[in-house]
């Protein structure tokens, strides 16, 4: 498989929803810090060429040391974000010189390379994909208290990351956003105002972003299901 792929890693992330005073990609998971086992599982994906890991200002310092004691030869840089997690992807994005680039959010640590694999084919195929999973719920658009649409869920995916761009468009979608002051939820966002058509790759439910100690708490189940998974 040809080295042709980018890796940004967000986590830049604070602990505010967390409600803890650690910024949550540095909580602990299994002794070892959320943003580690992400970068970890894209260093053993053969396309990845170099990751590029984003961090607050103040923690360049601390999270090279993470990286440096475990031993992730492919990260090339740590890099300070900005106010927002659009910002950071753009200051990543900046330093990335592969041809095709995912950016994923350093509080999924449960990434597996089935996932990524899968959705770097789709990027391959047809030019920008997401890792996305069909949502479970019934879905209200509710406004002042007030159900006023019921989307059709079989048109409905949770979005997840990574999301694999050509990094020249992705870089340009971002320089656009920047220009007209447009702040995105997503990456993908930013591609779609370009024109960008987006495909969905499916992933799997487990890759879950930890945001509330209840996602912790659960990350800690999946863990050691996975533990006894692999003794079994």
């Amino acid at each position: 498989m040809e080295r042709n792929l980018s890796v940004i890693v967000v986590a830049a992330g604070r602990g505010s929803r967390m409600g803890t005073a650690e910024s949550k990609q540095f909580l602990e998971l299994g002794g070892r810090p959320l943003f580690l086992r992400a970068i970890e599982t894209f260093g053993r994906f053969g396309a990845t060429a170099e990751i590029i890991v984003v961090t607050g200002a103040a923690d360049v310092e601390r999270c090279s040391r993470y990286i440096e004691e475990a031993g992730c030869p492919l990260v090339t840089k740590v890099v300070a974000g900005g106010a927002e997690r659009q910002h950071s992807v753009y200051e990543g994005l900046k330093e990335a010189q592969a041809p095709w680039v995912m950016v994923h959010d350093g509080v999924r640590p449960f990434v597996r390379e089935t996932d990524i694999a899968v959705c770097y084919e789709e990027m391959q195929r047809s030019g920008a994909a997401v890792l996305a999973v069909p949502v479970k719920d019934t879905i209200k658009a509710v406004t002042e208290g007030t159900i006023v649409d019921t989307p059709d869920r079989s048109l409905l995916w949770a979005i997840q990351t990574p999301q694999g761009f050509r990094t020249q468009e992705l870089l340009l979608a971002h320089e656009r956003a920047a220009q007209e002051g447009f702040l995105g939820t997503d990456d993908s966002m930013l591609a779609e105002r370009l024109g960008i058509p987006v495909n969905v790759a499916q992933g799997d439910y487990t890759n879950i972003k930890i945001t509330t100690p209840e996602d912790l708490d659960y990350a800690e189940f999946l863990l050691q299901a996975q533990m006894k998974e692999r003794e079994a």
